[in-house]
């Protein structure tokens, strides 16, 4: 038995999240179809993270074993043959049997992406969240950076949530604009359902000068979600990367975050 991990890209438009679901169409069940075909045997994969239904992913990382002999080209190659064109295998590597998608993870990055103008997106609909007021990012910035450090999340954190613990640590949160685009990202070592989400939610109140940076200070200290603001929409969120120890020299974390988003140029 072989255990495998592949690196992959999709538009989360099409589907009701990551995770198979009896009724409905998870990218995980169009996953293991196609690398049940390539092995000739049924496969089962563990990603890295859960998204939800219309969350995209630059970078999404799952293992699987597998008792069949195929080449990293032939994993990738083969598995993507097979699979819709929402879905790309980026990358397969074998790992050590020890090696888990969610559990070695060291830090996950990722991306929300706003179109801050006036008219509404026609080519990017389903890749955006759609701002009309003007976004004013060094605002934005200040109060990302309240954020940033280890923090009980609970005031970010959806009501139906599961984690053990509201405990995050933030390594990283920056707010830039590139053109239109306004783009958050937020690394930590984990997250909570809907968290980047809820932070982009309050950030915007930020940004359009609706709320003062002061107040995502005041959200967290609350502890408290319904303190918070809107849950912003699930479009504009990407999976960017999955970080993991260096020995493994796994491409989890690729250098343009923005490679597969639509209207990044």
């Amino acid at each position: 038995m072989t255990r495998i991990a592949l690196g992959l890209e999709y538009d989360g438009s099409a589907f009701a999240g990551w995770q198979s679901q009896a009724h409905a169409l998870g990218v995980q069940s169009v996953v293991e179809a196609a690398l049940s075909r390539i092995a000739d045997h049924a496969v089962h994969v563990t990603a890295a993270g859960r998204t939800d239904a219309g969350v995209h992913a630059v970078c999404q990382v799952v293992h699987f074993d597998t008792t069949s002999s195929r080449s990293e080209r032939g994993w990738v190659r083969g598995t993507t043959a097979y699979l819709p064109a929402q879905i790309s295998v980026l990358w397969a590597r074998e790992v050590p049997d020890a090696f888990h998608a969610r559990y070695s993870a060291q830090a996950r990055r990722y991306l929300y992406v706003i179109l801050n103008r006036n008219a509404r997106p026609a080519l990017a609909a389903q890749r955006v969240c759609w701002v009309r007021d003007p976004l004013d990012t060094a605002r934005m910035q200040a109060g990302a950076r309240h954020l940033l450090g280890e923090h009980d999340f609970s005031s970010f954190r959806a009501a139906q949530c599961q984690s053990r613990t509201p405990l995050r640590r933030l390594y990283e949160i920056q707010v830039q604009r590139r053109g239109e685009l306004v783009l958050l990202t937020v690394c930590a070592n984990a997250f909570l359902h809907h968290m980047v989400r809820n932070i982009a939610g309050v950030l915007i109140a930020i940004g359009t000068g609706e709320r003062s940076p002061e107040w995502a200070a005041e959200v967290l200290a609350a502890r408290d979600r319904t303190r918070g603001g809107v849950t912003a929409v699930a479009s504009g969120l990407y999976l960017a990367g999955v970080r993991y120890a260096s020995a493994l020299q796994l491409p989890s974390e690729p250098a343009d975050i923005l490679g597969g988003v639509a209207g990044s140029s």
